[in-house]
């Protein structure tokens, strides 16, 4: 399979899909869209937990469409690639990215997902753990606008809440044992605004909600 052309990004309105989507537009690679699961279950997205409405905002503000694929969480990988299929037809795709850094499982998830739909899978960010600090330095570096939007429990404080990526959020992760590209699932994030946006997402914020594992701002547009 050579080089893909046409791909579709999975996104989950995170800091680490948009390195690769500011990564890709650099190349002679076509988004064709956007790809974010929403389980049937919580009508929200799988990744983040967030908002259908916040993920559409992005795809609006960054000019290309968003599929949201309705998964059932029993059934996740074979609705994932049963989607596939029908967007390889309607977008002509031949590839599909991924934002993993370096869990091996991860990689193998997708690069089984699109080989059975007859896709390339690329990992632009795949990279060494030790490199983790370095990537931050570069999201931060583009000048995207990413806010914290989740936390694990026992693996990262909850004031982290909120805050935006700079060079003091930087500098306070590296102080932590946590990933500081949170790789291992300790923060997640929403990004709002940055170079490759055509408009600024204005976002409001709301509640903090306690599951089992984690803790979430809740954001409103």
């Amino acid at each position: 399979m050579g080089t893909p052309k046409r791909i579709a990004l999975s996104w989950s309105g995170g800091k680490d899909c948009m390195m690769v989507f500011h990564m890709l537009k650099k190349q002679p690679v076509d988004i064709a869209c956007l790809i974010t699961t929403a389980p049937i279950e919580t009508g929200r997205t799988f990744g983040h937990d967030e908002k259908m409405e916040l993920i559409e905002a992005q795809s609006k503000a960054l000019g290309v469409p968003v599929h949201f694929i309705r998964c059932r969480y029993d059934h996740y990988t074979e609705d994932f690639i049963r989607d596939l299929h029908e967007l390889k037809k309607s977008f002509q795709l031949d590839g599909i990215a991924y934002g993993d850094i370096y869990t091996d499982a991860h990689f193998e998830w997708g690069e089984n997902t699109a080989a059975a739909a007859g896709l390339a899978a690329l990992f632009p960010l795949r990279a060494a753990p030790d490199q983790a600090s370095r990537m931050l330095e570069e999201f931060i570096d583009t000048e995207y606008k990413a806010l914290i939007i989740r936390t694990r429990k026992g693996s990262i404080s909850p004031d982290f809440l909120g805050r935006t990526l700079d060079a003091s959020f930087a500098a306070d992760i590296a102080q932590t044992d946590c990933c500081p590209m949170g790789e291992n699932g300790e923060y997640h994030t929403f990004v709002y605004d940055g170079p490759l946006f055509q408009h600024p997402i204005s976002v409001r914020t709301g509640d903090v909600l306690e599951s089992d594992a984690s803790l979430r701002l809740e954001l409103f547009l």
